[in-house]
């Protein structure tokens, strides 16, 4: 899971294959490594494992099809951002964009640095099999390595993306022929509508990056076209990638053997390829995570600065041309940090995908607001069962995941409450500075 900064507007350079392949850098994250473990230990059954997959893909899709109608109609850079301050109040971007900054980018700093010290496990001694420790170390160190310079993170996203491309290949094409026919046996579970809810909006962590080609639709040619496309075809791949890589990973081993677990590679791995290859693939799935721990880390602080610049943030965060971004990258650590120890991989994940699910939600809403508002003249494709489908599915699995998981539903909530009243406390002092500048 890896994000672009908003480019500013200027001179559109980028063809529908540059926005396409942006959408799936920004989709093919760590999740995909990660979340399956944590599936098979909620609903206890590969097939409905790969089915979460699959509807979240469906939902992704869904969610892609009417981003492209809002990037047909206002084809510029910020996303949720200038989406919600176009279709609904500048109040709602706002949380939209606080939800995106801390949502976004601190607390999923926490997951990525525990699933990493989840993989390097194998290659240390058992006197550091800490994990939590060896997160905090990772933590700090790439945050220091960003307090002296910028250039280094600046190649970090393609490396990434390419590696985890790659690691997708290999397990395809060498897992699915060494197959385990104990994984191919299931446990009945009861509940499994509110469980699929739950699993829904663990698997959309996997999946976010969908809507990458829209922070940038100011640089995107023809965005009318361009845009909408890019959304649907990055959707498209990356959500076969997903069910063949998944695919793997649940039939190679016993659903008992899987449950729970993170470091899902190297159980499956160690199944088909015995430990040499499962070593040599835990250390390529921690080099992974670590640099998009290395990615996100560089990215986050400089959209805190961003914001600060435009007022939304303290100035503290505001640096100057060229210089790192020390403080936002101080309080994005802590944030990190705090995910990290006060909660568990799975928490995390349902708090992520949980909260900018609400931000997701609410920019379909406005294009529905838009579309009734204009009628005909802003094309949605299914209108309206393309919005309405994805609405439901998304309000849905939200309610059920506070049903299953109150308190990361209540922190979630607590979030946007926060985003809200940061954002009414900032329109108050706009409103004050105007009436005493008159």
């Amino acid at each position: 899971m890896l994000y672009s900064l908003p480019m500013e507007q200027g001179h559109r350079r980028l063809g529908q294959s540059a926005a396409t392949a942006l959408v799936v850098a920004n989709m093919v994250g760590t999740g995909v490594f990660t979340t399956s473990g944590i599936l098979v230990g909620i609903l206890g059954s590969p097939w409905l494992v790969l089915l979460t997959w699959l509807l979240g893909g469906v939902v992704a899709l869904l969610g892609a099809l009417c981003y492209g109608a809002l990037a047909q109609r206002i084809p510029e850079s910020g996303g949720e951002y200038i989406f919600l301050s176009r279709t609904l109040h500048p109040s709602v971007a706002f949380v939209a964009g606080w939800l995106s900054l801390i949502v976004g980018f601190g607390v999923p700093l926490g997951a990525l640095a525990f699933a990493f010290s989840e993989y390097v496990r194998p290659w240390l001694p058992p006197a550091l099999d800490y994990p939590r420790v060896v997160a905090t170390v990772l933590l700090v160190m790439v945050s220091l390595l960003h307090f002296g310079s910028l250039s280094f993170g600046a190649r970090v996203q393609a490396a990434v993306v390419v590696g985890e491309i790659i690691l997708i290949t290999l397990f395809a094409s060498f897992g699915l022929g060494r197959l385990s026919p104990g994984g191919f046996h299931t446990v009945a579970m009861a509940n499994n509508v509110g469980k699929m809810g739950l699993a829904l909006v663990i698997v959309s962590f996997a999946y976010l990056g969908w809507n990458a080609s829209v922070y940038i639709g100011g640089e995107v040619k023809n965005p009318e076209r361009n845009l909408p496309r890019s959304l649907i075809y990055g959707t498209s791949v990356v959500t076969l990638l997903y069910l063949v890589l998944n695919a793997f990973f649940v039939f190679a081993v016993p659903v008992s053997e899987l449950a729970g677990r993170v470091d899902v590679a190297h159980v499956a791995a160690l199944a088909v390829g015995g430990p040499r290859f499962a070593f040599a693939i835990s250390g390529l799935v921690a080099l992974a995570l670590g640099l998009c721990v290395s990615a996100l880390t560089m990215t986050g602080p400089q959209v805190a600065a961003r914001m600060a610049g435009d007022g939304l943030l303290p100035r503290a965060f505001i640096v100057a041309p060229g210089k790192p971004p020390r403080v936002a990258l101080l309080a994005q650590l802590l944030l990190g940090l705090l995910a990290l120890w006060t909660s568990t991989f799975e928490g995390i994940l349902t708090y992520v995908g949980f909260t900018l699910g609400i931000s997701t939600l609410a920019t379909v809403v406005g294009l529905c607001r838009l579309r009734i508002k204009e009628g005909p003249a802003l094309r949605v494709p299914g209108w309206p069962w393309v919005p309405g489908l994805f609405m439901a599915f998304v309000a849905a699995s939200t309610l059920f995941a506070v049903v299953q998981k109150p308190v990361e539903g209540g922190v979630g909530l607590a979030t946007v409450a926060l985003g809200g009243g940061l954002s009414a406390l900032h329109h108050r002092r706009q409103a004050a500075r105007g009436v005493a500048r008159s």
